[in-house]
């Protein structure tokens, strides 16, 4: 148990770290360091997305025969289509190059940046919890060691996220203490979400498939839509790549070779 309290608080410790940039930094990350963090974080995402919990998802349906790989495409295509609708619903993360705007546009865009990363959070809190949930029951297509790794993904693409929540609200006059605060909020959700799905677990178990699958769509939805396209950009973008392979093979051997 000590071993999953620690897992679901790492994700949050991430944004809580991305958060302190604004006690020693004046704007953001730099473009080279963010692509690099950006990109390490997608490969572990992807990896742990396929080892940690497809293929896990396959394998704990094993008893439906030809048809174990409908819980992890149902879960997967159900992840995928709850991140599009929110997606709809919750503005993207990029600013918007080549726009002037008035103060009053950059606090709305602020604040809407907030809502966006808090409830992004959520199914990212929700991926850990179900992980774990199922590591506790003794699931043996659950390592320590993938739940772990996972954790350790979403908390290195939760830093700049922490940033670029703590940075605009200094940007727009509060206090560092404050903007910190708020950074520091949007990451709540990762742990409570993960929480209760522990807690939840005799309802999450018989279910289990799906939702380590639907945590797969979700995950690789915020890659594809979010991170890989934040890592590409501009020069240098190879940065990225380089990255994005070295956390796709520490993720591999973490899950496979001490899995």
């Amino acid at each position: 148990m000590e071993e999953a309290c620690l897992g679901i608080l790492i994700p949050f410790l991430g944004t809580t770290l991305g958060a302190a940039s604004v006690f020693f930094m004046k704007r953001t990350l730099r473009d080279g360091v963010q692509r690099a963090l950006t990109g390490f974080a997608a490969g572990v995402m992807v990896a742990a997305s396929v080892w940690s919990l497809l293929i896990p998802a396959m394998e704990q349906s094993a008893g439906l025969g030809k048809f174990a790989f409908f819980p992890a495409a149902a879960g997967f295509w159900a992840g995928v289509l709850f991140l599009l609708l929110l997606d709809h619903l919750v503005p993207h993360l990029h600013a918007k190059s080549g726009q002037a705007e008035g103060p009053k546009s950059r606090l709305q865009r602020t604040a809407m940046m907030v809502l966006a990363v808090t409830l992004h959070n959520i199914p990212e809190g929700m991926a850990v919890g179900v992980v774990y949930a199922g590591y506790l029951a003794g699931s043996a297509q659950i390592t320590a060691a993938g739940a772990l790794a996972l954790s350790l993904g979403i908390a290195i693409q939760n830093f700049p996220e922490g940033a670029i929540i703590s940075l605009p609200l200094r940007a727009e006059g509060m206090s560092k203490p404050r903007a910190f605060l708020g950074g520091v909020l949007s990451g709540v959700v990762e742990p409570l979400g993960a929480g209760l799905t522990i807690l939840c677990a005799r309802f999450v178990i018989p279910v289990l498939p799906y939702l380590l699958s639907f945590a797969a769509g979700a995950m690789l939805y915020v890659v594809v839509e979010e991170l890989i396209p934040e890592m590409s950009q501009g020069k240098h973008s190879n940065i990225g790549t380089i990255f994005f392979a070295a956390g796709f093979s520490v993720m591999m051997v973490l899950d496979v070779a001490l899995g």
